[in-house]
């Protein structure tokens, strides 16, 4: 997908690449006015370290104390001074008395004068530092005191009385000097880290130009809002799995179909309560296109889509289609079909048995065909006069009816039990009944369709209430002389796709007995296996509860 940038508006790319280098240049502008303003009070902290460990130094000299007690102080202490100021780089050394009286500075004029500023806690013996203005101009200086018995208050061996102080200094236009000539250091350093900075900006822009194949953030929007219109527009369940079994995304209809919490994206498979034969077919265990399964009283044809990305798994997406009524719908189909073959059938024997009496009547045997009509009429009058006597729905007694055609077809003998009584029920009550009474039916035929004298046998009933069940059921069963079912597979034979025959039509099977159960379940009821008498074959027997109000009085 190829996209273009409207004129006068930035790129996504640009606009990062413009975003991380102004984000870096201030951040690097305020790391370095940091660095400066540290290194600033890191100088003049040094230098107020120095001038006081200079002036210590120079307080605790014999010579010092010496020459402020003798006749002619700065004779004897000038030399000192200025030997000590070249030596350290003070700006000045200046040795005065208590009372503020000069015997050293750099000026000779002013040996003898009282001093700028006051000597303070250094003439009573206590020392000081800090910055202040002198003669010489803004001056980070040092005052300690001089004892006449030598020792200092910093060591704690000071003796006798203060006979005077030494004041020593060094302008801070010198630590600002020495300050400034780190700046173009830091300059450079920074300067270097903004190139840096801007390659690396540059570089990221473009990986992210890569990721995005170069959508802007109106094209990604645009593609997410059409994406979630289109998987909440569909009506087939959408589910999305990465190479780990973990759920990415499900769409609503899928939510519904399969019954997923508010929380199952992002959660593994195997913790989302899936029946087994879902979990099989999302995690790509039972590969194939359109597979069947179950979901509650769902029928779901499911197909899975394995996903790679740039040559590797990436994971799966299903998609799920509810086959539900299409399903019921092609049931009653089958079971007009069954009524279809059952009068073609009839057409065929009712043509076979005219053409029989024709022939009598031509060979003139008139009682011969009068007795045979006879027994015919009481054969059709026997079995209809049966069913209509047991059954009232109109809808179970033709598919009884048709069933019935369809086993003399086959040369098959379809009973029905004595015990069989079957009111008019309603609409949706006689639609499961049909498809549960005709699937049962189909197996058993299929059952004994090849064993010499086979038999059906077929009851329907509704048990009221009035029996002290606590609802109406129907229950339907269904008895063969068949082979039945071995025990080993008497628990699978309601698994969907299960089937003990062999595909003749190329067609899904296994598919009827599993309808069976969704039906009967969905309408809380059961179905299963009987253990079978000697002469029988199977006996499947189905329950479905029945609501008193949709039964008609």
């Amino acid at each position: 997908m190829t996209t273009h940038t409207a004129r006068g508006r930035l790129s996504l790319t640009g606009s990062l690449f413009i975003g991380y280098v102004l984000l870096l240049t201030v951040a690097l502008a305020a790391v370095g006015t940091l660095w400066a303003v540290h290194l600033d009070r890191a100088t003049d902290r040094q230098y107020s370290e120095r001038v006081l460990s200079v002036a210590r130094s120079v307080a605790v000299m014999p010579e010092v104390a010496d020459g402020l007690r003798s006749s002619e102080p700065s004779v004897v202490l000038d030399p000192i001074a200025d030997h000590v100021s070249a030596a350290t780089g003070a700006d000045f050394v200046v040795i005065a008395s208590p009372d503020g009286i000069r015997h050293t500075h750099p000026d000779k004029d002013l040996i003898g004068r009282t001093v700028s500023t006051p000597p303070g806690p250094a003439a009573e013996g206590v020392e000081w530092s800090g910055v202040e203005e002198g003669t010489q101009g803004r001056t980070v200086r040092a005052k300690i005191p001089v004892f006449s018995g030598g020792g200092s208050v910093n060591g704690g061996d000071a003796r006798g009385e203060v006979v005077g102080y030494v004041s020593l200094g060094i302008l801070t236009s010198s630590a600002a000097t020495e300050a400034r000539e780190s700046v173009p250091a830091i300059l450079g350093m920074v300067a270097v880290v903004l190139v840096l900075g801007v390659c690396g900006a540059w570089v990221l822009s473009r990986q992210v130009r890569t990721k995005t194949y170069g959508l802007e953030p109106a094209d990604i929007t645009a593609l997410l809002e059409s994406r979630e219109a289109l998987l909440y527009a569909v009506r087939e369940g959408v589910l999305a799995v990465d190479r780990a079994d973990r759920l990415v995304l499900a769409n609503p209809p899928v939510r519904d179909m399969l019954g997923l919490p508010d929380d199952a994206e992002g959660r593994h498979l195997d913790e989302l309560g899936l029946s087994e034969r879902v979990r099989d077919i999302v995690s790509g265990d039972d590969p194939g296109d359109d597979r069947l399964l179950l979901a509650g009283n769902r029928i779901l044809v499911a197909n899975r889509m394995p996903v790679r990305v740039r040559g590797e798994d990436a994971g799966a997406v299903v998609t799920l289609r509810d086959r539900t009524e299409l399903d019921r719908l092609t049931g009653e189909l089958d079971g007009a079909r069954t009524v279809t073959r059952g009068l073609r059938a009839q057409t065929h024997e009712f043509a076979n048995r005219v053409h029989t009496v024709a022939g009598l009547l031509e060979l003139g045997a008139y009682d011969e065909a009068r007795s045979y009509l006879a027994d015919l009429s009481a054969t059709h009058t026997r079995t209809s006069t049966d069913i209509s006597e047991h059954v009232c729905d109109p809808g179970v007694a033709a598919l009884t009816i048709a069933k019935s055609a369809q086993a003399s077809e086959m040369g098959v003998d379809l009973r029905l039990s004595p015990m069989t009584s079957v009111p008019a029920l309603d609409r949706k009550v006689r639609s499961d009944a049909l498809l549960v009474l005709g699937n049962l039916v189909d197996n058993a035929l299929d059952a004994v369709a090849s064993t010499p004298h086979g038999w059906v046998e077929l009851m329907v009933r509704l048990h009221t209430a009035d029996s002290g069940l606590p609802h109406d059921l129907l229950e339907i069963r269904v008895t063969d002389s068949g082979q039945g079912v071995a025990d080993d597979v008497a628990e699978e034979i309601f698994r969907l796709g299960f089937t003990t025959k062999a595909s003749r039509d190329g067609g899904t099977r296994g598919l009827g007995l599993a309808l069976v159960k969704q039906v009967c379940e969905s309408r809380e009821g059961s179905v299963e296996m009987e253990a079978p008498d000697a002469d029988e074959g199977a006996v499947f027997t189905a329950c479905l509860p029945v609501p008193a109000a949709v039964v008609p009085s």
